[in-house]
């Protein structure tokens, strides 16, 4: 017992000087920045965020009228150039066509955030293979589209993909099944994409951000009857995203503490079975 205690504080000592705050907001000030899934939630308040710190933002989603608003607040905020277009991931067209319509009316990408995500339910799977299948190309097939579109203007800047990922794509989760799969996918092929480009010696990092439950309304209206775990601010996640793309850290948790749900879960992995079964129990009582 001893000697995993003893892991435990060398890992927490590792991780704090790891993830000790050396972000520089003067490194996003004028920085042509692309964020996706931004009428709303996160995305609306990483837009903010980057206005306040002077960024040039391109915001994209599908609700023109809900763009038009965060984009007039981002100018109030300070953003150096604000731009709205609508896309509909989707449509296997549109990833292409947001990446170019920012990659020249900013004249050059310096991140690129992959935020945005298809709608589903909280439930046991309903046996419907077809929403998987297009909850995929949403969530996961439009992020590699964007990625393969930004890629050069990325390696022209030496910029950053910033990409926005779950707890759910760590730890395989009851009521979300095609979500969940969507975010293993996502975190398995931008976790390979990250040892290609240091392969390659690529000045493009890829920064994946691990958010656990987040009270933005979606979420919250989702969870409702299913959980009662408690939700973080997006504003606060929303700067530690910005945070770990900016200081190009590879994987990064918010909250932090989720780092080490995911460490105990790989070294006993029996003890979610537990809990499950336990709640199984109780659901039958």
């Amino acid at each position: 017992m001893k000697v995993y205690v003893s892991l435990f504080v060398l890992i927490a000592a590792l991780m704090s000087y790891m993830w000790r705050d050396t972000f520089d907001p003067d490194s996003v000030r004028g920085a042509r920045v692309l964020i996706t899934g931004a009428s709303s939630g996160i995305g609306e308040q990483m837009a903010y965020h980057y206005a306040k710190f002077g960024a040039q933002i391109i915001i994209t989603a599908r609700r023109l009228e809900a763009l038009k608003k965060v984009a007039q607040k981002c100018v109030k905020l300070g953003a150096q150039k604000m731009m709205y277009m609508t896309g509909d991931m989707s449509d296997p067209a549109d990833p292409e066509r947001v990446v170019k319509y920012a990659v020249e009316k900013l004249g050059g990408l310096d991140f690129l955030v992959l935020n945005h995500v298809g709608d589903t339910n909280v439930e046991f799977w309903n046996r419907d293979a077809d929403h998987v299948r297009s909850l995929m190309q949403v969530n996961f097939v439009s992020y590699t589209q964007m990625t393969a579109a930004a890629l050069p203007a990325l390696e022209t800047s030496a910029g950053s993909i910033i990409v926005v990922s779950s707890m759910a794509g760590k730890l395989a989760s009851p009521f979300v099944a095609p979500y969940t799969s969507t975010k293993f996918a996502m975190n398995g092929f931008f976790g390979a994409m990250q040892s290609e480009l240091a392969m390659q010696k690529s000045n493009v990092s890829v920064s994946i951000m691990i958010l656990g439950l987040i009270d933005t309304e979606s979420a919250m209206r989702k969870i409702r009857g299913f959980s009662t775990m408690t939700a973080y601010p997006a504003s606060e996640a929303a700067l530690s995203i910005i945070k770990a793309g900016a200081s190009r850290q590879k994987e990064a948790y918010y909250p932090w503490f989720h780092y080490f749900t995911c460490l105990i879960n790989n070294v006993f992995p029996f003890l979610k079975d537990l809990l499950l079964s336990g709640l199984s129990k109780d659901n039958k009582d």
